[in-house]
């Protein structure tokens, strides 16, 4: 049932969050591009796009092909006060990518990009590879990723697990694992809630950390913990929450489980932290990834290259197979390059040991074994965990072979499924409370 309650849980929290994040735009307010005019569009296969930083300067790379003109805007702050610069960048035709670049190193600038396409200038945005952001995720931030280690991350490596169905995973969202009044943790609802380590409840229960390892648990599965949409990290006083189902920029960790938002380089070392921490109390990290839906049809993807990363219907509306009003085109190569980009940026920097895909239905067969194949060519990948759920959440304009249960042969071996059937046997009816299982003591369900 987990899979039901996170969906309706942040569909509600979504549309109750309006408010601060504007209203959501229907799919036929953004550019209509033609599907084969998409699928014309150049791919790219450089390693330097969004943003690197080097001996010559700090050097600016965005893929959209079919921009008009791109805007370069550079911020002191990363969340008020006006671009102390905007730069027009330049286009390379043949690979649609446009560029800027300034001579100095630019750490602790803030910037966006902006799109120009059918003669109007779409909302400014992060871009969409940004690893790294001031509060709320609007702007990204230019940050030197050597000062966000914690020391001895270079001697971390990942947890592995001889044989990967012998791993025992407890699912975790950071909030609701240490917020307790009572959980005796300091840093409630935080990634360095893992760092305090023997932490007790009131009644002397073991908290935190100290209660994982009591468990005995070989992995945690985390929870969305990229940069999401709903929490307004300036009101972090306020009582918010969301499951973190609604992405805003899918390479940055969330802010609202920092002990500073508005610092970017925090939330990145907090997250390291806590990995290292889990590390060294032999648990390995599985990630939640949400890479089939973004939190509504205006995003950072929609505003860089409209339309392109979202199956579209006959009427050129957004397919919803996520039931969340939109879903990720993982059949469209620069898609499925930032998918795979993405996953492999997360267990490299971040060293996580594994990953749940939320709705695995929604990706193509060919995408998910590529990503399995591309972790394995990391030192260490073929231990990383990948699993996910094997169905989606409506109809979709997905028109190959599903990564679901119907098609499990035409899966790597080492991608594994959440069943069920095997669930609800056990715990009884998924929709029906009444309906009950094996550890309910179901009639029939005991052998003699």
């Amino acid at each position: 049932m987990t899979h039901l309650i996170g969906k309706i849980m942040t569909v509600t929290t979504v549309m109750s969050a309006a408010a601060f994040m504007g209203p959501v735009v229907s799919a036929q307010t953004l550019p209509q591009i033609p599907e084969e005019e998409l699928n014309a569009y150049p791919v790219y296969s450089g390693n330097d796009l969004e943003l690197t930083v080097d001996a010559k300067g700090t050097h600016f790379a965005l893929w959209s092909p079919g921009a008009e003109a791109v805007r370069l805007h550079l911020y002191a702050d990363g969340h008020n006060g006006n671009a102390y610069e905007t730069v027009e960048m330049a286009k390379d035709a043949a690979t649609g990518v446009w560029r800027a670049s300034k001579s100095e190193k630019l750490y602790g600038k803030f910037y966006t990009f902006q799109v120009k396409i059918g003669g109007e200038w779409l909302k400014e945005t992060p871009g969409v590879w940004a690893k790294a952001v001031g509060v709320n995720g609007h702007r990204a931030a230019i940050v030197d990723f050597s000062q966000t280690n914690p020391e001895g991350w270079g001697s971390d490596t990942y947890v592995v697990t001889p044989h990967q169905t012998d791993a025992i995973v407890y699912e975790m969202h950071h909030r609701d694992f240490s917020v307790h009044r009572n959980s005796g943790i300091v840093n409630k609802g935080k990634f360095v809630a893992m760092l305090e380590p023997c932490t007790e409840s009131g009644n002397g229960e073991l908290t935190g950390i100290a209660h994982l390892k009591e468990l005995g648990v070989t992995h945690v599965h985390i929870l969305p913990s990229y940069d999401y949409n709903t929490v307004d990290e300036t009101q972090l006083i306020d009582r918010q929450y969301n499951w973190g189902y609604d992405p805003l920029n899918y390479n940055v960790p969330e802010g609202s489980y920092s002990t500073n938002p508005a610092d970017p380089y925090c939330r990145i070392r907090e997250m390291k932290e806590m990995v290292q921490a889990l590390h060294k109390a032999g648990i390995g990290v599985v990630m939640d990834v949400v890479y089939n839906h973004m939190y509504r049809n205006e995003n950072p993807l929609n505003d860089t290259v409209p339309c392109y990363f979202f199956r579209q219907n006959e009427d050129g509306s957004f397919s919803n197979g996520s039931g969340c009003g939109n879903e990720f085109a993982s059949e469209r190569v620069m898609a499925r390059r930032y998918m795979i980009d993405s996953i492999l940026y997360w267990a490299q920097e971040y060293h996580i040991d594994g990953f749940r895909f939320d709705l695995m239905g929604l990706y193509d067969v060919e995408t998910i074994n590529a990503v399995r194949a591309a972790l394995d060519t990391l030192p260490g990948g073929r231990d990383i965990l990948m699993y996910g759920e094997p169905w989606q959440g409506g109809g979709s304009q997905l028109h190959r072979y599903e990564a679901n249960k119907a098609n499990l042969a035409m899966l790597n071996e080492r991608i594994g499924i959440f069943c069920d059937d095997t669930r609800d046997a056990i715990k009884g009816g998924c929709f029906n409370a009444r309906e009950p299982g094996y550890a309910e003591g179901k009639p029939g369900s005991f052998w003699d």
